[in-house]
């Protein structure tokens, strides 16, 4: 049976809620137990020799070794030859990613970082590589200090800015020189592709169907592993993207709820709670701060375009107008629309009046036809069309089933 892995706790810093980055250096004189990490991070070796064993690939470490860890993959090190000294910056993955496409990728070039990332977790460059890494951290340490030694105050001059391009030039540098390297799938690979793919259906299905594994080996893999069922699992990743969304909207819980695929709004809150630490209006209240610190427009751009999507579905939208209201071209919308909730336009426009469909299904004695104008829909042809390439069944079929397994509970 696969040993439990322990979730690490996603704050970046111990000292202190409301840090979107930190910095420390470690001394490893032993193996570690593994760790699923809810937040990235870089590992920059300075001295010692050993292996480290990450979503399932065991890579050498050495000094001059760079080391990068996504959100919810899976890290030990399973071996210390000589002690190992190294820096760890911790870091909010989703924020930065979402501001190299949107702001620093003038060209609009393909960029997935995940895919770069997860071909090979190590890179060691030649001796220029190498200096260049190590300044990028000393120019960290300057900047937000050590962990371990004291709690700097941010620098208020672009402070977390200049934090971030760090970063950002760290991912460049890992990218350019780290060689991939080919190989087999691994079981820890269903946790990267479960976090990579949460705007879709995931079923055990269609895990078993992309990895050729057993919908019942999947299943034990993910109990055993993490201690939860793939629906829970989901939901505990969702957290991660909720997050985003209370710094830059207005949404309600139920708001976000639905908008994540939770029909239980307390469900959300509970398990955010659980593993944040805070309630989602303290975590809001706490975080806010971040659209005033970056002042990066294109930042909260593609939050503006989601919530005043969310907020006008049941108007007649469409892209052209839309994009005028917003100042910016049809295409900008789609991309942005893309970055932030992986549909364009007219997807993540169905998607919402479907959502918002199915709740007046299940809550009121409404007609079809009247559910289907009052979120937007012109006809209940065209609605009905919507609702069953998503649902797969009927609308009438929908608040049948529903109603019937409500009577059952």
């Amino acid at each position: 049976m696969t040993e439990r892995v322990k979730l690490q706790n996603p704050r970046k810093s111990k000292w202190t809620t409301n840090k979107l980055f930190s910095l420390d250096t470690e001394v490893i004189e032993d193996k570690t137990t593994p760790l699923i990490h809810q937040e990235a991070r870089f590992l920059f070796v300075r001295k010692g020799e050993g292996t480290i064993r990450i979503h399932g690939k065991n890579y050498k470490l050495e000094k001059g070794v760079l080391v990068a860890i996504l959100p919810w993959e899976i890290s030990e090190v399973i071996e210390v030859k000589i002690p190992l000294q190294y820096y760890l910056l911790i870091y909010n993955f989703e924020m930065v990613i979402r501001l190299l496409k949107s702001y620093y990728n003038a060209e609009n070039l393909p960029v997935d970082i995940i895919k770069s990332f997860s071909v090979s977790a190590s890179a060691k460059g030649d001796k220029q590589q190498t200096e260049k890494i190590l300044g990028v951290f000393e120019d960290l340490r300057e900047e937000i200090g050590l962990e371990s030694v004291c709690l700097k105050e941010e620098n208020p001059n672009f402070g977390s800015i200049c934090v971030i391009n760090h970063i950002v030039y760290l991912m460049i540098l890992f990218s350019r020189i780290h060689e991939p390297s080919l190989s087999e799938n691994t079981p820890n690979d269903i946790l990267l592709f479960i976090f990579s793919h949460l705007s879709e259906k995931i079923t055990l299905k269609s895990l078993s169907q992309h990895f050729f594994v057993e919908e019942k080996d999947i299943s034990r893999f993910i109990k055993d592993l993490t201690g939860l069922t793939l629906a829970k699992l989901c939901h505990e990743m969702k957290i991660y993207r909720a997050a985003s969304f209370l710094l830059y909207t207005d949404f309600t819980v139920e708001e976000l709820s639905q908008m994540l695929g939770y029909f239980d709004s307390a469900h959300i809150s509970k398990v955010f709670n659980a593993r944040i630490g805070m309630n989602l209006t303290e975590y809001r209240k706490t975080y806010q701060n971040v659209s005033k610190i970056c002042k990066i427009k294109e930042s909260k751009m593609a939050y503006t375009a989601v919530n005043y999507i969310y907020r006008n579905y049941a108007e007649d939208l469409n892209v052209t107008d839309v994009s005028k209201e917003l100042g910016v071209s049809e295409k900008y919308l789609n991309r942005i629309l893309l970055y932030q909730v992986e549909k364009n336009f007219s997807d993540f426009l169905n998607e919402v009046r479907i959502n918002e469909a199915c709740r007046l299904l299940l809550n009121t004695d409404n007609t079809i036809l009247d559910i289907a104008i009052s979120v937007g829909y012109n006809n209940d042809r065209t609605f009905t069309r919507n609702f069953l390439s998503r649902k797969v069944m009927l609308p009438s079929e929908f608040r049948k089933k529903v109603t019937i397994q409500k009577i059952k509970k």
